[in-house]
């Protein structure tokens, strides 16, 4: 998609810090040079366009529910069908096929491990194929909200995220506010104002609850989450690895580091069917703009040798935030 100026600076410039004031439509307006008008209008047709999903915050993985990657090996003639039945769980988030002998891959979120592991049994029963549960481990990057025009990340890795320790305890009156926020802020002037008269509630005390789920990580960002697909990066390789144990942690860290991984965390080996422990994911524009990345990165960081995988998306089924039932 070509952009002018204005809307590249939009789309690419507000995947984090969304202004946590009472107009921030406003003041990303005048960062930009346009009218608050003109800014609403162009992220709505956004929207209508698919360009973008939503905007609003980002919730990090497991802090306020629980959620795992799985998979499931469908022949190619029942694929789409098996697709559809896991896309209609409104618990399913992501649902793509990619290559591989585990073709279908799908991020379910639910309120606990119980509810998780229910939903997961259902499917298995309701498709009459087993599935591969891959829940977070360790997190040692994960932020979609890269640079629209290199491909590289924007912000620095932080500290890493153990997945094992129970999902955070919410105080009661946050979790309206997360149902209310999950699918995206209202694209208007005062859109913190729009969520306090629904919980009736004041606008700064839901601009205060936001910092603090900022602040305490539970939002892992909060601004305009864009469909990377549309904006050009057409390529999106799953790189899998097997990694020893003991050196999970060393080479884990020097790989979430790389300006080009966007997703890097460690995940559960099944085996005998699925034998890698280390993910990272890697967009561009073309298959062989990441085949370079990933032929580039093996080489530097000594990993020719190990056993690994390249798992590229074919088909988006379904694609959009999580949803977590609250409030």
């Amino acid at each position: 998609m070509r952009t002018v100026p204005s809307q590249q600076r939009l789309l690419n410039e507000f995947q984090h810090g969304f202004p946590l004031v009472a107009e921030p439509f406003a003041d990303m307006a005048t960062q930009i040079g346009v009218t608050v008008q003109s800014l609403l209008a162009q992220l709505r047709t956004f929207q209508q366009q698919h360009i973008i999903s939503r905007v609003g915050p980002v919730f990090r993985p497991n802090t306020i529910g629980v959620s795992t990657l799985a998979a499931m090996s469908v022949p190619e003639a029942g694929l789409e069908k098996v697709a559809a039945m896991i896309s209609r769980y409104p618990q399913v988030n992501h649902n793509y096929e990619r290559e591989h002998a585990y073709n279908l891959w799908f991020v379910l979120n639910d309120s606990d491990s119980a509810s998780l592991e229910h939903t997961l049994a259902c499917m298995s029963r309701q498709t009459g194929h087993p599935i591969l549960s891959l829940p977070l481990v360790k997190a040692y990057h994960i932020d979609l909200g890269f640079d629209l025009e290199t491909g590289t990340k924007k912000k620095q890795t932080g500290p890493c995220q153990h997945a094992h320790t129970p999902h955070t305890a919410l105080p009661e009156d946050y979790k309206p506010l997360i149902k209310a926020t999950q699918k995206g802020l209202p694209l208007t002037e005062r859109p913190y104002l729009a969520i306090a008269k629904k919980l009736k509630r004041t606008e700064q005390s839901v601009i205060a609850q936001l910092a603090t789920l900022l602040q305490e990580g539970i939002i892992k960002r909060m601004g305009v989450i864009v469909q990377h697909r549309k904006l050009g990066f057409l390529a999106n390789g799953m790189v899998v690895f097997d990694i020893p144990d003991t050196m999970v942690d060393a080479i884990a860290y020097e790989l979430s580091a790389e300006p080009r991984i966007s997703l890097c965390y460690q995940r559960p080996r099944r085996e005998p069917h699925w034998p890698y422990n280390l993910f990272c994911m890697i967009h561009g524009k073309s298959r062989q703009e990441v085949l370079e990345h990933v032929t580039d990165l093996r080489h530097r960081h000594n990993l020719s040798e190990i056993p690994q995988d390249i798992l590229f998306s074919k088909k988006c089924f379904k694609q959009r935030g999580a949803t977590y039932r609250y409030g």
